[in-house]
């Protein structure tokens, strides 16, 4: 059991609800650590149990407290206050609406201005050492909702149900041609023809990857679809869309640029609903698509 007030992003306190179980046990079947961290736990000794140190393979008593300690350094990432809309934030992740055209996560040619550096100035200023890591991604010229994970445990937990069926990630987007059918699924694998290939392809060789989708307007010549992945594949909505003939406007990878309509692909993941990873607690996020988006199903309305 874990009781909320006494939580923090470093320190994991625990309420044993188990009799005859040993600590690593506990730490990887009820409190959900990765095999890698629990190693990593015995070799730093930073797990307690009622305020004493104790080996990993000794048992636990039920109402026994157990406190893991998260010790780790920030990542060298550049603080930047860049306004970023934080949605959402708890002793485990926040959560941020990310605004088109900016990169997630720095690299060679965009190594300022992501949003690691403004989450990093945001936690910063908060007097929080979190090595901050994205459990979900956009591309660059996608907007909407991205989780950040504080400590190594909320990603693990978050990673891990992304997978399953709770997890639900939601998106808006406005696709080229009128879409027929009321409601599909694209169950077609995706493959990356080649090591340094930024394109994917629909292909028998590639990952198993399925997209449901539902239209929510039809407009002249362009739809506006509410999209759900059940898998989460670099590009899948991008990729997949443009195989049934209707690629996202303004997607110059897949379709093609149109800069009177929307000077970047039409997709805004707008809605998150997953469980806090600690207290299991339903979280639900949803926000208003951008006004570049709105702009364009005005025009082709």
């Amino acid at each position: 059991m874990f009781k909320k007030e006494d939580q923090t992003y470093n320190l994991i306190s625990y309420i044993n609800e188990d009799d005859n179980l040993t600590l690593k046990e506990v730490l990887l079947d009820k409190l959900n650590f990765s095999v890698r961290y629990v190693s990593k736990l015995k070799r730093f000794k930073t797990v307690n149990v009622n305020k004493n140190f104790k080996k990993l393979d000794k048992k636990v008593k039920k109402g026994d407290l157990i406190e893991v300690s998260i010790q780790e350094d920030m990542a060298n990432f550049k603080p930047q206050n860049l306004n970023l809309d934080i949605v959402y934030d708890d002793f485990d992740l926040i959560v941020v609406n990310k605004p088109p055209f900016m990169v997630v996560h720095p690299t060679k040619s965009h190594f300022e201005n992501t949003m690691a550096n403004g989450v990093t100035d945001y936690i910063v200023k908060k007097g929080e050492g979190v090595k901050i890591r994205f459990v979900n991604r956009l591309d660059m010229n996608t907007s909407g909702l991205v989780i950040v994970a504080k400590n190594p445990f909320a990603q693990h937990v978050l990673s891990s149900e992304m997978k399953e069926e709770g997890f639900d990630k939601k998106y808006i987007t406005v696709v080229k041609g009128v879409v027929e059918k009321d409601q599909g699924t694209i169950d077609e694998p995706i493959y990356r023809p080649t090591d340094d290939s930024v394109k994917r392809v629909v292909d028998s060789r590639g990952q198993e990857s399925i997209t449901h989708y539902k239209v929510i307007e039809r407009l002249k010549d362009a739809t506006v679809l509410e999209v759900k992945l059940e898998t989460g594949r670099t590009h899948q909505i991008r990729v997949h869309m443009s195989h049934i003939g209707h690629p996202i406007i303004g997607d110059e990878l897949y379709g093609s640029l149109d800069e009177d309509l929307i000077n970047r692909q039409a997709l805004h993941a707008y809605s998150l609903k997953f469980k806090q990873p600690r207290t299991k607690e339903v979280l639900e996020f949803e926000t208003d698509i951008p006004r570049d988006m709105k702009e364009l199903i005005e025009k082709l309305r």
